[in-house]
């Protein structure tokens, strides 16, 4: 015997929780209108690709992608980039979510809560190209490359705004709750979703609770946080599906007393909106240019490449190496003892600004095996004393700053010392743009030519590198360009 259940369905958008209302009211009603926010998420959308691209040269990563029961064919299905895949829009979200964040390469944004941003880029590429073939199959308009700009801007400033006054890691909660929220709120968009179910999607983001940080730190840092993203955009495109179906959602999903968000994960704090949703995350967003390394690291990477021709034929002679850092840089990635993988060495401080001072540059490979190999590396971490700068702690808190300086400082054992090398502001920084948009698209280009031979990689940059024929291109077109 079976028993029928009735769900209620609300009916007043105005009974949900406040941050629901305003985030829904955000993505169906607010129009972008900077310049900069467009310009930028054009070199977003480049950048986040290659490093997608990229990373299906690593076996660990290319063994996630692809059906989860192989032979499935998917009518009008979302094609990931890069291969020959086409999968239904939830497990492509979860491919191409993976393939971007693998490397830890792509874009970043700093604040009380952590994260990057372009990972929301995983639900958005996949609703989208599924969203426009189907709607060219029945001779109907598909989405063009602007609608998905639109979205990242949408979905950049969600996550951002959320993470400027929430701290999900100081109550041990991962960042990528907030992709999940963000995406879920323009995916449900993207598909027709009215206000109300977009707000019903979004309380089912927020109920879902958030991943524990377990895998980001010692002992059990591990490739999870490469997937991580993946499976938060490619659960928001779930959601937003059964939203448009007419399933229900939960008004007081983050302040219900003793079984909301805010009581359960949230140790009793309210989740808080530091400012209006517009388009100021995708203008401030960190681009990481120069090296795949977790961001508050950039700027030791840079110090440390910085004295390489001074200290690389003297490494023995050194006696102790000084990092001043800030404080978000010590709780995530000052390491000591054994790196076990990647996802451990391309989380510590130590393990960056060593290969930045032996090898002179820093690439992904770096993190692999044979490089970790070298004994250098340890006997370099081992001499390695990090401390904090309490007014980098501050300038990295400060919304007119936003800062993420590191300095290093070499002494050798017959008393000398290299100058203190400090860099403030990373490459990728909004005060240092004009410096880094011509690297962050060589960068794009080569990450191409690792996956495409050279005439397709042309006809490929052809096109996105022309911003108003891009924005203008069908995504079906577009993801079609990207088949291997």
């Amino acid at each position: 015997m079976t028993r029928s259940v009735t769900q209620t369905h609300p009916t007043k958008s105005e009974a949900f929780d406040q941050v629901l209302i305003e985030t829904a009211h955000y993505v169906i009603d607010h129009q972008i209108e900077s310049k900069e926010a467009y310009d930028t998420a054009h070199d977003v959308l480049l950048d986040t690709l290659g490093c997608g691209l990229l990373a299906l040269r690593y076996p660990e990563c290319a063994k996630h992608l692809g059906p989860i029961v192989p032979g499935t064919v998917v009518p009008n299905g979302a094609r990931v980039p890069g291969t020959q895949f086409e999968l239904d829009p939830v497990h492509a979200a979860f491919n191409i979510g993976c393939m971007i964040r693998w490397l830890d390469y792509n874009d970043t944004w700093l604040a009380k809560e952590w994260g990057h941003p372009s990972d929301n880029l995983g639900g958005i590429l996949a609703a989208a190209d599924y969203i426009s073939r189907t709607r060219a199959a029945e001779g109907k308009q598909p989405l063009k490359m602007k609608d998905v700009l639109t979205a990242m801007i949408k979905a950049h400033e969600i996550q951002g705004v959320l993470a400027l006054e929430n701290s999900l890691n100081r109550v041990g909660l991962d960042h990528v709750q907030f992709v999940k929220v963000a995406s879920t709120a323009v995916v449900t968009a993207m598909l027709g979703g009215n206000r109300e179910q977009v707000l019903n999607a979004l309380s089912n983001a927020w109920i879902d609770g958030a991943s524990l940080r377990t895998y980001r730190h010692a002992p059990n840092t591990g490739s999870r946080k490469s997937w991580a993203a993946g499976d938060a955009t490619s659960r928001a495109v779930r959601l937003a599906l059964m939203a448009v179906n007419g399933e229900m959602g939960y008004p007081t999903a983050l302040s219900a007393k003793t079984w909301g968000f805010h009581d359960v994960l949230f140790k009793g704090q309210e989740i808080k909106l530091a400012r209006p949703f517009d388009s100021y995350v995708m203008e401030n967003v960190l681009l990481k240019v120069a090296y795949p390394a977790e961001f508050h690291a950039q700027t030791a990477a840079e110090c440390a490449i910085q004295l390489h021709p001074i200290v690389k034929n003297c490494l023995d002679e050194i006696d102790r190496i000084d990092i001043t850092t800030h404080e978000a840089a010590i709780r995530i990635i000052d390491k000591k003892g054994p790196l076990t993988n990647p996802a451990d060495r391309d989380h510590c401080i130590q393990y960056v600004t060593a290969v930045g001072l032996i090898y002179g540059d820093l690439t992904a490979d770096h993190y692999e095996a044979d490089t970790a190999s070298d004994p250098r590396i340890d006997a370099l971490r081992d001499k390695m004393v990090v401390t904090e700068n309490p007014q980098y702690s501050k300038d990295y808190l400060d919304p007119e700053k936003r800062s993420i300086a590191n300095a290093v400082k070499v002494y050798f054992k017959d008393g000398t010392s290299t100058d203190e090398v400090e860099v403030e502001y990373p490459i990728g920084h909004r005060r240092r743009r004009s410096e880094a948009i011509p690297k962050l698209m060589e960068k794009y280009k080569e990450n191409l030519m690792t996956r495409f031979p050279s005439q397709k990689s042309e006809q490929i940059l052809e096109l996105t590198m022309d911003k108003k024929r891009l924005e203008d291109t069908p995504v079906n077109e577009f993801m079609k360009l990207f088949v291997i």
